[in-house]
């Protein structure tokens, strides 16, 4: 029988990270300098530095656990963090949109034809959590996750992302490295770990890119520096 990590040794791995552990900031704004300088569209400039920033964030909680020696018990068809709130901003937003769209067709209408159907399935529950304010109430995760609503995103069929390469940052940071039960059986799981830190890395490489476009006076599809903050729920940015 396999032996899960106790939460008391993963808060002793955590301890662990300012010793064995630095965040390779400059990978994150090699990705925006090499294609600040490709001879190509801004939209593509955009989507590719968009797409790779986010796996940088995957690589570097990946080598966060290759330091502390832990190792994800999530799995495939795992979706309990998928009932979570997800906000991201509206360059964010529009990033995934634009991305959804140069998905090959058929895969691009599949996620079209489900949004369609989900936000007629859920539009009660949906009409509810626009109610919770994710800026002053603190208990606001809580209360969304008892809703039970799916991330617009999820199918709940085959309870896999349909747009899991371009998933946001609050989805690939959040991660269990202890009984996956505690998932199941917990609407807020303590023994769950957040990388959300990686946040301002992600995030400050990406706004200085587009900040760079700004003054080149072409941002293509972002409306540059109001869609940066602009927050919102995935859910709702997703409504059209």
């Amino acid at each position: 029988m396999k032996k899960f990590l106790t939460y008391e040794e993963i808060q002793d791995k955590c301890e662990q990270l300012n010793e064995t552990y630095q965040i390779e900031e400059e990978k994150f704004y090699q990705v925006v300098e090499k294609w600040a300088d490709r001879q190509t569209t801004t939209e593509q400039k955009l989507l590719s530095s968009f797409s790779e920033l986010l796996q940088v964030v995957s690589d570097e909680i990946s080598g966060i656990e290759e330091a502390v020696e832990m190792e994800s018990t999530c799995r495939l068809g795992c979706a309990f963090c998928c009932y979570f709130p997800i906000i991201i901003n509206g360059m964010e937003a529009k990033l995934m949109k634009k991305a959804i769209e140069n998905f090959p067709e058929q895969r691009r209408r599949e996620i079209e034809n489900h949004l369609e159907t989900y936000y007629q399935q859920y539009a009660s529950q949906l009409e509810e959590i626009v109610g919770l304010d994710f800026e002053s109430d603190e208990g606001f995760k809580k209360k969304y996750k008892q809703k039970n609503l799916p991330c617009a995103m999820l199918d709940t069929k085959t309870n896999q992302c349909m747009a899991y390469e371009i998933r946001p940052l609050p989805c690939r940071t959040y991660v269990n490295y202890t009984d996956p039960k505690v998932c199941e059986q917990q609407v807020m799981p303590k023994e769950t770990l957040s990388f959300e830190f990686l946040y301002s890395e992600y995030m400050g490489a990406l706004n200085e890119f587009v900040q760079y476009l700004y003054e080149e006076e072409d941002t293509a599809f972002i409306n540059y520096p109001d869609d940066v903050y602009v927050h919102d729920y995935l859910v709702n940015w997703f409504r059209d």
